[in-house]
């Protein structure tokens, strides 16, 4: 199957993207162009990834109708498209081949002499951003494909002249399993996506199968009991990290700045590599930190350009990411989505030295909403006042009756309010000066700190 998938791209000459500036296909987009190929697409919102297509010189038809195919002889859609969107169907009618994203993404993926797959419930975009802006700030020159947007690209991904690809891979449905990668990384494995996985025993059967497609050398966390499980029998190098000494990677003389920022020195075997002081917040990122170190270092970047670049990296889109300070109230916003990502993030909040924290949750899909009523409460409670909008369904039809009271009524004086415009307006009338509130969800809660960051931008100027 994955010989015929690579020779549909070798036969192709124009390719059609559905859906172009979505942030897992411009980069795809980009990589394709800088190859040689004639490339269209269509969306159906304007985006800053589609001024990027466009500066390409890519033509972009605004909608979907099955005359911006034009004479393509391939189709790339993601999974989001069904069959019933115009331009696919059509394709599908007229025998034009097609190719669902992560399979185009493992063909590009056998393009690269050394691809660096990162993998792991959570973090993979942090650390797939951290090992990006090292090796740009070392003139690696990278191929790159991130789950988010990175500041220092201006993007969430580029077309690089090296033979080297680093790109995020996402264990749903088991779309890393179509990469082929010479370097592995899997920061953790943890229940999740049991929508599809059912168990975990199930996720870290397949995680070792991710593992057994790797050519070269694995990087595993060497602390987590699943990761070590999956990467068992597995006929490559194993190289491990974590936060014991045990580990090939390792940090000593850790301290913290401000109480949140981690500083440690990056051990190899019990040789000293590098100091990085991280500008990112949260002891979660020490690790997703030391994984980035021990990728760089394999690669070859120098210790030096390793911990410069740390210094430099100050967060993804959607990471801990701080919109700022208005009316005194920090804002910031985050993926998390899952219990053990909100017990970090909250964690991480806690340290800023602020006076009370305001969680804004935004439930992401009932199964997992319905599976992890408990959890959920317990990990909100960590914040001072919790917020819980209306569960965002996305795939999913609400088979099991959960709503977001089922969570809120676990956590004392809790409020549960479904639209984000009446969420902006309580928090904005009751968060006081100190304060930090931090947005999370899986979902489009992003929506709703630009809301809360507006009202608070706006009393600040009432009162001036």
């Amino acid at each position: 199957m994955t010989e015929c998938c690579d020779h549909i791209l070798k036969q192709a000459k124009h390719v059609h993207f559905i859906g172009i500036g979505g942030s897992g296909m411009y980069p795809l987009a980009e990589i394709l162009h800088s190859k040689g190929y004639f490339l269209t697409g269509s969306d159906i919102n304007e985006s800053d990834n589609l001024k990027r297509v466009r500066e390409l010189g890519i033509k972009v038809s605004m909608g979907h109708d099955a005359a911006n195919l034009g004479d393509a002889d391939l189709v790339v859609y993601t999974a989001a498209v069904k069959e019933d969107n115009p331009e696919l169907a059509d394709a599908i009618k007229r025998g034009v081949p097609t190719l669902e994203r992560s399979k185009l993404l493992g063909i590009v993926s056998r393009h690269y002499g050394c691809t660096v797959a990162v993998a792991g419930t959570h973090g993979k975009t942090t650390t797939t951003s951290m090992i990006s802006q090292i090796l740009l700030g070392a003139g690696v020159d990278p191929t790159l494909v991130i789950g988010g947007y990175l500041p220092v690209l201006h993007s969430n991904g580029r077309a690089g002249n090296s033979d080297i690809m680093v790109c995020e891979a996402c264990e749903y449905v088991d779309t890393f399993l179509e990469l082929s990668p010479a370097i592995s990384i899997i920061l953790n494995i943890d229940a999740d996506h049991l929508d599809y996985f059912g168990t975990l025993e199930n996720i870290i059967k397949s995680f070792h199968k991710f593992a057994s497609i790797t050519s070269q050398t694995i990087i595993v966390n060497g602390d987590d009991e699943n990761s070590m499980k999956a990467v068992q029998y597995v006929n490559c190098k194993i190289i491990t990290f974590g936060m014991k000494e045990s580990n090939d990677y390792y940090p000593t003389n850790i301290s913290t700045m401000d109480g949140a920022y981690y500083g440690f020195d990056v051990m190899h075997k019990g040789q000293f590599i590098t100091h990085v002081q991280l500008s990112v917040p949260g002891k979660q990122n020490v690790a997703d930190a030391l994984a980035a170190c021990a990728a760089a270092h394999l690669i070859g970047v120098s210790g030096e350009d390793i911990s410069r670049n740390m210094a430099e990296f100050h967060g993804a889109n959607r990471r801990f990411q701080v919109y700022g300070t208005f009316h005194d109230v920090m804002l910031v916003d985050d993926f998390a989505h899952h219990p053990t990502e909100i017990d970090a993030t909250l964690g991480a909040a806690r340290n800023m030295h602020c006076n009370q924290v305001w969680a804004v949750f935004q439930p992401y899909t009932y199964s997992r909403t319905a599976r992890w009523v408990d959890e959920f409460a317990r990990s909100l409670s960590a914040a001072d006042h919790v917020i819980i909008s209306k569960i965002m369904g996305a795939r999913e039809k609400n088979e099991w009756g959960v709503t977001s009271q089922d969570i809120g009524e676990k956590i004392p004086g809790s409020y549960c309010i479904d639209e984000f415009e009446e969420i902006a307006d309580f928090v904005a009338q009751n968060a006081k000066p100190g304060d930090l509130v931090i947005t999370m969800g899986g979902g489009d809660i992003y929506k709703c700190a630009r809301m809360i960051r507006d009202r608070l931008a706006e009393k600040d100027v009432t009162e001036v």
